[in-house]
């Protein structure tokens, strides 16, 4: 058995769950497959639990190669370079909330999640990917733009990372640009600390004002924001959408001057410039949530829209074959829910475990089963409480036909 070297570990990831990262771990060689998630502490003296809490979960992996046959030294000699995270310092000053670690005699992958996870080892034919869908329909992207005169910064987020993105041809406020404006415009701009943003900034949505001293300036703000937007749209995603943040009149100024085609009609307006990407992730999540949740909540209608009608089900017997056949459209799954049990997709029959405890010999959780196929045959999967699937049940599922 070939023992993987630590060049094979994946290099940690603060960024959400992209699609090519679930096709490739279902693509990944080699058996059994190994799948460990466990919550992780960022900092303080709680993170020394991290090593432990990972050490502990590797004696039921040990424990359950064992049960499945393997020999207890193949079974070490598997798990040797997960081993060595344990005792890798440099590994665990760097964590987020959550890690998931997939291993199997070829493959050596960890990943870094800014959610914290539940503990959950399995031991299977395939890796158990369910988690990761909670981040791929939940922790979707999006872009706060905060303005002023003096700086243009982009901050990268999810509802759970931000990070400030340096661009290159972003002109360095308003001197760089177009010179002395910035004498001019600090003529008009109230000062404020970092303290008086905090509490100034608003959500607001982006109308045009008259009459006032901004509109003087006009012109060139325009050929400002002109040249930022075109160094800004060869880095940024026309499909993200985009908060804007700033002083009040700047942001329509911007919102007329840009190209991207998913900038918001509702902004956070205030003095920008003291708040942390953080921060500005926080405020401008109370605007861009329902934006990027309607898809879910279009689909939970459609699916109580089509009940009765044998286009919707929360039927695990009915939902497995036709995710195996392509059929699905949507797909909600129970977050830290199991479904125990087997398909047979020559006979397509799904049965479910007796005991549902844990995952006996031959069997699987039908939930991430379910969302994996559908999601192989191009459907949507979200992996969501329980209490925000249809009917409240485990799985619920939208059928193309």
């Amino acid at each position: 058995m070939a023992i993987l070297t630590r060049d094979d570990v994946q290099a940690p990831r603060l960024s959400t769950i992209r699609r090519e990262d679930i096709e490739d771990l279902l693509q990944l060689p080699g058996r059994p497959r190994i799948s460990i998630y466990m919550p992780t502490f960022r900092a303080g003296v709680e993170t020394q639990q991290n090593p432990i809490r990972l050490k502990n979960l590797l004696r039921t992996v040990q424990q359950k190669l064992e049960e499945s046959g393997m020999e207890s030294t193949d079974a070490a000699e598997l798990m040797t370079p997960v081993r060595e995270l344990v005792d890798d310092q440099a590994f665990w000053q760097t964590q987020s909330d959550g890690l998931a670690i997939f291993f199997s005699p070829e493959v050596f992958r960890t990943y870094r999640l800014p959610i914290p996870l539940d503990e959950f080892v399995l031991v299977n034919e395939r890796f158990h990917l369910k988690p990761l869908f909670t981040l791929l329909a939940e922790d979707q992207p999006f872009y706060v733009l905060a303005l002023s005169l003096k700086s243009i910064r982009l901050i990268a987020a999810t509802q759970h990372h931000a990070e400030e993105l340096e661009i290159p041809g972003v002109p360095q406020g308003l001197t760089e640009a177009l010179g002395d404006l910035v004498r001019r415009y600090m003529q008009i701009q109230q000062p404020g600390s970092s303290n008086r943003a905090r509490a100034t900034m608003a959500r607001t949505p982006l109308v045009h004002g008259h009459g006032t001293a901004e509109d003087n300036l006009k012109a060139e703000i325009v050929q400002y924001f002109n040249l930022a937007d075109k160094a800004l749209l060869r880095y940024m995603d026309r499909d993200i959408p985009v908060v804007l943040a700033g002083v009040e009149y700047l942001l329509p100024r911007y919102k007329e001057t840009t190209e991207h085609p998913q900038v918001l009609d509702e902004g956070l307006t205030g003095n920008a410039e003291g708040l942390s990407p953080e921060e500005l992730r926080d405020m401008a999540w109370e605007i861009v949530e329902p934006v990027l949740t309607a898809d879910r909540r279009k689909a939970a209608e459609r699916y109580g829209d089509l009940l009765g009608t044998g286009r919707a089900s929360s039927r695990y017997e009915e939902i497995l074959p036709a995710a195996h056949d392509g059929r699905i459209d949507t797909l909600f799954v129970a977050r830290g829910v199991r479904l125990w049990g087997s398909y047979d997709p020559k006979k397509r029959e799904a049965r479910l475990q007796e005991n549902q405890d844990l995952a006996q010999k031959g069997g699987e959780d039908l939930l991430d089963l379910a969302a994996v196929r559908t999601f192989l045959n191009g459907g949507k999967v979200f992996a969501v409480p329980q209490q925000e699937v249809p009917d409240g049940q485990a799985m619920a599922a939208v059928f193309r036909y």
